[in-house]
């Protein structure tokens, strides 16, 4: 199965057998975005478009293989950018037609959780998915990672990942805000600052009950550095960064591991590039022990996008017989996780 993902700023290309990984090369364009604190779409496109067939190169020499061998192609066709998406389709579409393969759009999301599957083995038993990026904050069902996802909740304003890069560019720290973060907490005290820890209390936990709010925990650090500021203080940057870390990360796990307790499901799996996170993975590990929780976490490598994770799913999707896309296969930017496989 040949995997091909252009949703956002890397340029993917995986080949898997079952889920046996057989390659996996990526060509990023972050550095493109450093100077604009974020992924400009225009840029992402362009990139996408330079790196494409470089990157399809690359992939089959690490395989051993080329486009002739595969017996199918898979491709986001969403979430993410239109105009990046629209790279990855298109090569898909033209790698299809030349080569009478047969194609397959398929959700970005879901394929962030069947990526686990090629370092840890497929499940048979339904299983809690929490994925953490840039753009998306989601906590899924999956019971069939083929066929039948539900989404329990999500962000209601900033994904995890944006907020990571927002508080980052408060803190004077370089994009992307994420590891950066990471690495200045380390120094820090996470328990210097107590910042919010939004829809955990009250109506809010009972409105909210899978989902997640990091607006009001972002505002909550810029007032404290502009209060600090105002005072005339130097910022305690290591402590903020270390007590902003541990409020998001504390939700995330506490939430996730919840849901597995109260859908009875003992199995979490952990996607997405801030899944990278130490912190994160220290919470999630720390309370799935305490609960007798079973978590999957992919390398590191694959958590962020990458055409491995397409291929992984798009195995699967043919494993189970469901249909091709047709080549008239339109990319969504909003595709719901519950689309698997796009028509």
């Amino acid at each position: 199965m040949l995997g091909i993902e252009s949703s956002c700023d890397e340029t993917g290309v995986g080949i898997v057998r079952g889920t046996t990984l057989l390659a996996h090369a990526v060509a990023s364009s972050v550095e493109e975005h450093v100077r604009f604190g974020g992924v400009v779409p225009e840029v992402a496109s362009r990139a996408h478009l330079e790196a494409m067939v470089p990157t399809l190169e690359q992939a089959y020499e690490q395989a051993g293989v080329d486009v002739r061998d595969v017996d199918a192609i898979a491709v986001t066709s969403g979430p993410g950018l239109t105009g990046a998406l629209l790279v990855g389709v298109a090569a898909a579409k033209a790698l299809a037609l030349a080569h009478d393969k047969p194609l397959y759009g398929v959700n970005h999301l879901a394929a962030h959780v069947a990526v686990d599957q090629l370092e840890h083995g497929r499940y048979t038993e339904p299983s809690i998915a929490l994925l953490v990026s840039g753009g998306h904050t989601e906590l899924l069902l999956v019971n069939d990672i083929a066929t039948d996802i539900t989404l329990l909740g999500g962000t209601i304003d900033d994904a995890a990942g944006e907020a990571f890069d927002k508080v980052a560019r408060l803190l004077g720290l370089p994009y992307p805000g994420g590891p950066e973060i990471d690495k200045v907490a380390r120094d820090g005290d996470p328990t210097a600052i107590a910042f919010p820890r939004g829809l955990t209390t009250g109506r809010d936990l009972e409105r909210y009950r899978w989902d997640f709010s990091f607006s009001g925990l972002k505002s909550a650090v810029a007032r404290h550095v502009q209060h600090e500021q105002r005072m005339q203080r130097p910022v305690a940057v290591a402590d903020v960064a270390a007590s902003f870390q541990d409020a998001v990360c504390d939700v995330l796990s506490r939430k996730a591991i919840k849901a597995c307790l109260e859908h009875d499901v003992p199995r979490l799996i952990l996607g997405g590039g801030v899944a990278a996170n130490g912190r994160l993975r220290h919470f999630v590990l720390e309370r799935a022990e305490k609960a007798g929780v079973e978590v999957r976490i992919p390398q590191i490598s694959l958590c962020t996008d990458n055409g491995a994770m397409v291929a992984a799913l798009g195995a699967e999707v043919v494993r189970r017989g469901i249909a091709p896309s047709s080549l008239d296969l339109a990319v969504d930017s909003s595709l719901p996780v519950t689309r698997i496989v796009a028509a």
